[in-house]
């Protein structure tokens, strides 16, 4: 639900921010779920100047461009860039400054920078009306009249209305606050502020209203209230009812139907607005639909009815779906002067079942289904009919109300003590008394221990004394009830939260990637390890098996145990991953300081790429498609950097580590043949060990950025390069990114070449570079430029040659 900071300041006398209002509300069962800023101008002008170009001449690198000198209030005039045909110096602009945003009436906003297009530096933009969403035009920039004030915001001259749109998750049984009273209500219980209810007077000599009201169906309405209004315009809504309005996210109207969705918000009850001069007969029908006929609603819409349905009709045919949706035949127009205001009580029951049978969800519908207040229809009415009149003119006639059972405020026995209990901390009587009397709930005895009370008929939900402590606790505070010395509860243990939504991200994203994860035994057998590691490693007492003797020490054996399981089975094609843990022990025998678990994720390869086929390749799923998938898990945890270090010593060859901020989180390479053997595997097998509790920590530190796509295209250059053989390609790497910075995308090697055809002790390289800048289009001469400064590097640091 949708409530208008603004709006709210007007049905209560409380001076608060926006972030106070949250914390008062969601403390109180009102859950604020997002609090955002509007303006009547999207972006609220925020940045926008007014400027005088001073100078104009023609782009020297474009024939379509201006350069322009233009004064926006500083020391020094700024250049821009303008595209507008129509800019002139000596006209006065609208400018966005750099760091501003723009927010145009079509398209996404976006930010102003310094740039430079087409070679010419551009501080700023010269904006058209469409750019800053004050009109459609984009036929050239707006030209402003010359008495404004160089450097003066915009705003000052295109006024800007501001609002904070505060959003609450509801519950179902709050329909009272489905409403700025509703919410204002709230907020005198808790502050004891004085609640601001709408004051007008009416014309005491009025005319009876000649529509009559017959109610057929008793058990959908229980209450029509209504009034018509007679000789009015239809015009369009003042500009601080149509900002009401769109700070809600509806669309003015006209002021008829605005006036209606105005009071509605406002004090939660529906209204709807039918032209007079199409009811039939002068006569409101209330009745029960009739199965298989058809209705069409104000979206056009044709509707067969089942038969449930609650029906507005006149004496020839139906006008609305009752609570939920208007009919099209009886809707409000520009040329309708005479109007039938509907005040009703629909039940909420009949109400829901209708809406839901036609997948109708609308302003109206929400609130008859959460229970709306029935002593309020009157007032309503009049209220509306009388902000119509003050708008669009007209006559009001009295009001015609059918009321046949009236509907009972609830009456509860409230017991202090057994509150008392339910909450488990003793509040005074007296405090209760004031939060009582604050929630409107009468108390009509007092006996001491024993209350008699009256809830008010806005609020259905409350029936019974566990309702009453439910409300008394709300508004007193959870936050002030105690918690007590003991505590009585099964506890459970989770995961971090954080831990356990990666820990789910990446094992999805490895499964859809063609790996299987394998659970492997935490116990294994002493044998898999020499002397000095068994020095650390953490003995059971009583085993069940030799094989099964101490906490494992690395899972690389348990890895390779899975993989000559898979291979005696004819499965020799595998790609595993496991998250799981490793036990130690830290000091000697004698002097046992902790035992310690560390936790790891295990990626594992064996086998090719792709099953054997006649039309594919049978190469193997190796050293760099494994790299590749783990740069790819760093990206989804959200590393942006990380280094490739190569050390000279490990237990995997070819070994490769990643470092992050110094600490190393992950290590990749091929299990020795020596080891393999031991489990018969033949073929090699790729393994990475992932320290998972150094990567959760790292990845909790970085923060969610979102980054839009380019709209400037991307080049690509291909350089051959003539190398000494021990010059490594990550050397190559490193160089081009120092070198061409954020120009630089990606690096690749796509050829290889070493044989008789180059000096003996040389090797070939063909490398592609991807360049791309994210502000602007770049331009030969730029990539040239980039080109020139790499190959300089490569000769420099790498000693390399250019291949013709």
């Amino acid at each position: 639900m949708k409530i208008s900071y603004n709006w709210l300041k007007e049905f209560i006398d409380l001076s608060i921010t926006p972030e106070e209002t949250d914390k008062l509300l969601t403390g109180s069962g009102l859950e604020v779920e997002d609090i955002s800023s509007f303006y009547s101008i999207p972006g609220g002008l925020d940045g926008i100047v007014i400027g005088l170009v001073l100078e104009r001449k023609q782009h020297p690198n474009a024939d379509k461009l201006s350069v322009c000198l233009v004064d926006i209030g500083l020391t020094e005039p700024k250049q821009i860039v303008c595209g507008a045909p129509n800019v002139a110096a000596g006209q006065k602009v609208l400018v966005a400054t750099v760091g501003s945003t723009v927010h145009p009436s079509k398209g996404e906003p976006f930010e102003i920078k310094k740039a430079k297009i087409r070679g010419e530096v551009s501080e700023g933009m010269i904006c058209a009306e469409d750019e800053l969403s004050l009109g459609e035009s984009h036929d050239g920039i707006l030209v402003l009249p010359q008495e404004y004030e160089v450097g003066a915001n915009a705003s000052k001259y295109f006024p800007v209305y501001s609002d904070y749109l505060i959003e609450i998750g509801l519950t179902a049984n709050r329909g009272d606050a489905t409403s700025h009273l509703g919410v204002s209500r709230d907020l005198h219980a808790l502050t004891g502020a004085k609640i601001i209810k709408p004051e007008f007077k009416l014309d005491s000599n009025r005319k009876a209203c000649q529509i009559q009201v017959e109610i057929q169906y008793n058990e959908a309405c229980k209450r029509y209230s209504g009034l018509s209004v007679s000789g009015i315009s239809v015009k369009e809504s003042p500009d601080w009812l149509k900002n009401r309005l769109s700070v809600l996210g509806l669309k003015p109207i006209n002021h008829v139907v605005d006036v209606t969705n105005y009071v509605l918000h406002s004090i939660g009850q529906p209204l709807h607005a039918f032209d007079a001069d199409k009811i039939s007969g002068n006569k409101i029908i209330v009745k029960q639909a009739n199965a298989g006929e058809t209705f069409v609603t104000l979206d056009g819409v044709e509707r067969k009815l089942q038969g449930h349905e609650c029906m507005i009709a006149d004496t020839n045919h139906n006008l609305a779906l009752a609570g939920v949706f208007g009919g099209k035949d009886s809707g409000i127009e520009n040329t309708t002067t005479n109007i039938f205001i509907e005040s009703a009580y629909f039940s909420g029951s009949y109400t829901r079942k209708s809406a839901k049978s036609h997948a109708l969800n609308t302003d109206a519908s929400f609130r008859f289904e959460r229970g709306t207040d029935p002593e309020i229809t009157i007032f309503a009415a009049e209220w509306a009919a009388k902000l119509i009149t003050e708008i669009g003119g007209g006559e009001i006639s009295e009001i015609i109300d059918v009321y046949a059972e009236k509907i009972n405020p609830a009456r509860i026995s409230f017991n202090i003590a057994k509150s008392n209990q339910l909450i488990g901390q003793e509040i005074s009587k007296e405090r209760i008394l004031e939060i009582l009397n604050r929630l409107e709930i009468k108390i009509l005895s007092d006996s001491g221990n024993e209350l008699e009370l009256e809830v008010p008929a806005y609020r259905p939900d409350v029936t019974r004394q566990a309702d009453i402590t439910e409300e008394i606790l709300r508004i007193y505070g959870l936050n002030n009830i105690e918690m007590g010395t003991s505590i009585k509860s099964s506890m459970s243990f989770s995961e971090d939260e954080f831990g356990l939504k990666l820990k789910n991200k990446l094992a999805g994203f490895l499964s859809s990637n063609g790996f299987l994860e394998i659970a492997t035994n935490s116990l294994t057998k002493s044998s898999y390890y020499s002397e000095d590691e068994l020095k650390a490693a953490v003995y059971l007492k009583n085993p069940l098996s030799s094989d099964l003797d101490i906490m494992r020490l690395n899972m690389m054996n348990s890895t390779l145990e899975a993989i000559q399981y898979n291979n005696n089975r004819k499965q020799s094609d595998l790609r595993f991953f496991e998250f799981g843990k490793t036990y130690s022990k830290q000091g000697d025998e004698n002097q046992l300081s902790s035992y310690g678990e560390k936790k790891h994720l295990i990626l594992a390869s064996h086998g090719r790429k792709q099953p054997e086929s006649w039309n594919t390749q049978t190469d193997e799923f190796g050293y760099y498609q494994l790299k590749q998938v783990i740069e790819q898990l760093l990206e989804l945890s959200g590393f942006e950097k990380w280094e490739w270090k190569y050390p000279e010593e490990a237990s995997l060859e070819n070994a490769a580590e990643i470092n992050i901020k110094n600490k190393t989180v992950a290590v990749l390479g091929n299990i020795p043949s020596n080891k393999t053997k031991k489990f018969d595997v033949e073929k090699n097998v790729w393994f990475a060990e992932i320290d998972w509790t150094t990567w959760l920590i790292l990845a909790k530190e970085n923060k969610f950025k979102l980054k839009p796509v380019s709209i400037y295209p991307a080049v690509r250059r291909d350089l051959a390069l003539l190398l000494d053989e021990q010059v490594a390609y990550r050397d190559l790497e490193k160089i081009a990114k120092k070198s061409a910075g954020n120009l630089l995308k990606n690096v690749n090697i796509f050829d290889f070449y070493q044989g008789d055809k180059i000096e003996k002790g040389k090797k070939s390289y063909a490398l592609s570079f991807i360049l791309q800048d994210d502000n602007k289009t770049l331009t030969d001469q730029e990539i040239e430029d980039c080109m020139k400064k790499l190959i300089q590097q490569f000769e420099k640091e790498a000693g390399a040659k250019l291949r013709a």
